[in-house]
């Protein structure tokens, strides 16, 4: 020992160093696999349960949607005159019960036709007796087998609000469990419902919202409140209750916490639950630790890496520390110091030869890399402003011209009270469109500028088209750029009653998570998009709006915000127009 110890002494630095270094490699490498092999599995869940709880937020996005699907079907059969005398009144003679099927039918597709690709079948109860169902692949069953079913009671204690279950048809064939959305139909001026819808989902459609989210190990069930699971990736347990399940997601969606470990059914198990409330179901996440963590690693292979990569670390070690110099690993820790996307961290120049001229270089970088960001920045920033105010400089003049118009023959009429108030709307809104320079507004700006303009409009043209606003009232002050929602409304005014003579147009506001959902939705004559369902505003070959048009709205969105927002229309032929604006929060 004495000997090797004098060796050590007689040693070069570079070999006592290097000595040193092979001894700490070795020591933190046989230490970091085992701390590794032994922390992996904590990590791994942590990890894992990070993940999917974002998987869980993309399914619930997807639920929402079909949702929405659900809930236009249920508004459209609940708004048609058609489908409430067909299931109100009395038989006629043949000739007219068949008038009447046939126009149900006719109806029916419509609504049918409007569902999509959302695989959907409907049917409907009659107070009258009547019922009527659109595809019998949903649902081939008698009438009364719906009426008697509870569903159907729980839909008529929910007085005409949508209510979701779960229906097993029949228990031998997996294709006949269906996701149930039933609604009670009523009226105003009826004291009982005078019908009950029914929308079928298979179980199998709606998994397909999560199937590819499941894995070995890794499974996605949905619970109703009676803990019967409606739905899973794991089919054979589609339909059985699990009341501990059950209790596991009410703790962790009512307590906020982030997961719980059970055991269930003797597996060791990590869930993930959240509760959806256009649902009234729990989504549950369970990840099996063993199928998992099994999964994971080859302690094995772990070691063998570890000493591979010990291994090549002593090699390149020897190597860098026998040609660095001094002054290269001095420049190096500075260099090392410069923060990224720090461009002003510049380096004094000092040291050795190389290392003041590698300095100097790099000061000489920075410098001009400051000169060329600060100038492309200032470049952009007065393009931006230049193509802002061109566009918000839109304002049409027509609609000062009408406006003024109209105020005359109010004047000449006699009718000075209303043509004092138009004339103080149209004060108002110009002072908010010309006078106001600020690019965005909040949106309660924004429906009290619509609320002069469409009375402006009202007094020109009567109150044959009537506007109702449903803004969520956390939207209220949410910023949106100024006029985003006159030229719609313009248009809907202008062009979509040109052959009905009176409708409506219904504006909603709504957020989801960081996104404002706009929309104009007029019940006018509509149009035909050419086949398209939906097309973006910068794909019109129609101008359809006066003043600030589409165009105008969809290129301020995407120069103020980007690609992602911008504006969307969907019309059908006689039954109205749709404009869907998307604005980030």
């Amino acid at each position: 020992m004495e000997n090797w110890l004098r060796k050590l002494r007689d040693q070069s630095l570079f070999s006592k160093i290097f000595v040193v270094m092979v001894i700490s490699i070795v020591l933190v490498t046989v230490l970091i696999t085992t701390v590794t092999a032994q922390m992996s599995q904590r990590l791994f869940v942590q990890t894992f349960s990070i993940t999917n709880s974002k998987i869980i937020d993309q399914i619930k996005s997807a639920l929402d949607n079909s949702h929405y699907t659900t809930v236009n079907t249920a508004i459209n059969v609940g708004q048609s005159g058609v489908i409430r005398s067909f299931m109100t009144e009395k038989d006629g003679s043949s000739l007219t019960n068949f008038r009447r099927y046939y126009s149900m039918r006719d109806q029916m597709d419509r609504i049918q036709s409007g569902v999509g690709a959302a695989n959907i079948g409907l049917s409907i109860l009659g107070g009258n007796g009547r019922s009527y169902t659109s595809d019998v692949t949903y649902w081939s069953g008698s009438s009364e087998q719906l009426r008697n079913n509870p569903i159907t009671a729980a839909a008529q204690e929910q007085g005409g609000k949508l209510f979701y279950s779960f229906m097993d048809a029949s228990p031998l064939n997996s294709e006949s469990r269906y996701l149930v959305a039933a609604k009670a139909l009523t009226a105003p001026g009826l004291t009982e419902p005078y019908g009950t819808l029914y929308m079928f989902t298979r179980e199998s459609d709606f998994r397909k919202n999560y199937a590819s989210f499941t894995s070995k190990g890794n499974d996605v069930m949905f619970l109703d409140t009676a803990g019967r699971i409606v739905s899973s990736n794991r089919t054979e347990q589609v339909g059985s209750l699990s009341p501990e399940l059950l209790n596991s997601a009410k703790q962790i969606a009512e307590s906020g916490l982030a997961s719980q470990e059970l055991t269930l059914g003797g597996r060791e198990v990590i869930v993930l639950a959240d509760y959806l409330p256009s649902y009234n179901f729990y989504i549950v996440n369970l990840i099996d630790k063993n199928e998992t963590i099994g999964t994971l690693f080859d302690k094995k292979m772990l070691f063998l890496i570890g000493g591979a990569i010990a291994a090549v670390a002593l090699l390149l070690i020897y190597f860098l520390t026998k040609r660095l110099t001094k002054s290269l690993r001095t420049l190096v820790k500075k260099m090392s110091n410069v923060t990224k996307k720090n461009f002003h961290n510049y380096m004094a120049v000092t040291g050795s030869y190389e290392t003041r001229q590698l300095s100097t270089a790099f000061n000489y970088m920075l410098r001009e890399l400051n000169d060329y960001v600060a100038q492309l920045v200032e470049t952009q920033k007065e393009q931006r402003n230049a193509e802002l105010a061109a566009l918000q400089q839109q304002i049409n003049p027509h609609f000062l011209y009408n406006t003024l118009a109209s105020v005359n023959i109010l004047v000449q009429r006699g009718s000075k009270e209303q043509a004092t108030e138009t004339i103080h709307a149209l004060i108002s809104l110009l002072q908010n469109t010309i006078s106001n320079v600020k690019e965005t507004i909040t949106v309660e700006d924004e429906l009290i500028n619509l609320k002069h303009y469409v009375f402006i409009n009202q007094v020109r043209n009567g109150n044959r088209i009537k506007v109702e606003t449903f803004v969520s009232p956390d939207c209220m002050s949410a910023k949106v750029p100024k006029l985003i929602l006159q030229p719609f409304i313009e248009n809907a005014f202008f062009h979509a009653f040109n052959i009905k003579s009176s409708g409506y147009i219904y504006v909603t506001i709504m957020k989801d998570r960081d996104i404002l959902h706009c929309e104009v939705v007029d019940t006018g004559d509509g149009m035909d998009l050419d086949n398209k369902e939906t097309i973006p505003a910068s794909t019109s070959s129609r101008q359809l709006f006066s003043g600030i048009g589409i165009r105008n709205v969809h290129d301020r969105l995407l120069l103020l915000y980007g690609e992602p927002y911008g504006v969307s229309i969907s019309s059908t032929p006689g039954q109205g127009t749709k404009v869907s604006i998307r604005i980030p929060c």
